[in-house]
């Protein structure tokens, strides 16, 4: 046996066990393992959950507000921001910003990214090739998937179609979308059918940036029916998912439950992104402020499957965030009025299983014998509280071999007693 964890917690209502990894794989989960193992590491009650999983995260414009931030703080400021800022990119500067995240992301215990990288007419393929080249350079610490992303729309900037199917050709493993980046709705249908014909003609999945306003009183941030109908039409399900949703609050509850239900039978995935949802919406309010966040609840309730995710670290669409999952889960459930035990292990599965199954790796995770050894040690022995607390990843086990591993001691300087 190559790994043993000892002692570990998986579960507030059963025993402690010993997780032994073999080949990279998990090989047994038993109240006492095999002691045989080259290297054992003792959990001592500590927690013990399967690899957090990035389902939507932009490496290639990471770390990018110190050099130009949103000074309008909107959608519309960020895109511009960040389109003059493509125009300077190179390969070394978009390797080195990506380079942060990603070891910050492992640090953090982060065994998967699916990363959307920017493809059109300003920047190219430059964001594809650096993430086709970094994938391969951090293969065994972290798995990266790579969405080819038209930022800037596909009808609005020509030529971009193009350049979406040599991105796959050249690596990229799910075509992505910005639906809401076009002139008209007419053209917003005429993206998504581009896109899903990307799909089929390279066999891929589809992951688009969709309906991220305020409100659906622009038809354009309206297409979840649309898109629900030309997943079930195209025989895609199980195959789609959609970042951002946020006019999805901003529409009643009857209109909202009628959505989510077309979501949810036509098999496609939602991943809320609440650090940007929150800092970009309401703008224009001027009281009683929107939140901005496709309801959580909602979602559930409806059987969407669904994750959550970063989005941008410290760029002009979210000047926050250090590619933590467990800090953004929190800050969902605050945003969500999620509480309790069982709305909080909700929260963390969005991070972990149902995040696994947006990215289509949920054949072989999980904490479970046969497994990927895809691991995380975390500095609590609750795992009620595991979002709770913001523990230190003690140890990120990536197919069988430590990666990271954080150590940290705190104490009173002096205990006073009354």
């Amino acid at each position: 046996m190559d790994l043993l964890l000892q002692s570990a917690r998986i579960a507030d209502d059963a025993p402690l066990v010993d997780i032994g990894v073999d080949d990279g794989l998990i090989v047994e989960i038993s109240d006492r393992a095999s002691p045989r193992a080259a290297t054992t590491i003792d959990c001592a009650g500590r927690v013990v959950i399967p690899g957090l999983i990035e389902a939507h995260l932009h490496l290639d414009k990471a770390l990018l507000d110190k050099e130009q931030p949103n000074r309008d703080g909107t959608l519309a400021g960020a895109i511009e921001v960040t389109g003059a800022l493509k125009r300077q990119f190179t390969a070394e500067s978009v390797r080195q910003r990506a380079r942060q995240v990603i070891e910050q992301s492992i640090i953090n215990g982060t065994t998967l990214i699916r990363a959307h990288p920017d493809v059109d007419p300003i920047v190219g393929l430059l964001g594809v090739d650096v993430l086709v080249d970094l994938r391969e350079e951090y293969r065994g610490q972290v798995d990266l998937q790579i969405v080819a992303f038209p930022q800037e729309g596909i009808l609005k900037a020509p030529g971009t179609q193009e350049l979406l199917a040599e991105a796959l050709r050249r690596g990229a493993d799910v075509i992505g979308g910005c639906t809401y980046n076009e002139a008209n709705l007419a053209d917003c249908h005429r993206h998504v059918d581009v896109v899903f014909g990307l799909a089929e003609e390279f066999g891929v999945p589809i992951d688009m940036h969709a309906d991220f306003a305020d409100d659906a009183s622009d038809p354009r941030f309206a297409l979840a029916e649309q898109i629900a109908e030309v997943t079930v039409r195209r025989g895609m399900s199980g195959r789609v998912t959609l970042g951002h949703m946020t006019s999805l609050a901003g529409r009643d509850a009857d209109d909202r439950k009628s959505a989510l239900a077309d979501l949810a039978a036509a098999g496609v995935a939602v991943v809320p992104l609440p650090a940007t949802d929150m800092h970009l919406g309401g703008r224009d309010d001027t009281h009683n402020v929107r939140r901005g966040v496709v309801p959580v609840a909602d979602m559930w309730a409806a059987g969407v499957r669904c994750a959550y995710s970063s989005n941008n670290i410290r760029n002009a669409f979210t000047p926050y965030g250090n590619a933590d999952m467990l800090d953004v889960g929190l800050l969902l459930a605050q945003v969500s009025h999620v509480s309790g035990a069982p709305g909080l292990a909700r929260v963390l599965d969005m991070a972990t299983y149902s995040a696994a199954a947006v990215v289509g790796v949920d054949d072989r995770y999980g904490l479970a014998p046969g497994c990927r050894a895809d691991l995380v040690v975390l500095s609590t022995d609750c795992v009620a509280d595991v979002l709770l607390d913001r523990p230190d990843r003690c140890f990120v086990i990536k197919g069988g071999r430590v990666v990271a591993h954080t150590t940290r001691t705190s104490q009173l300087t002096e205990v006073i007693h009354a």
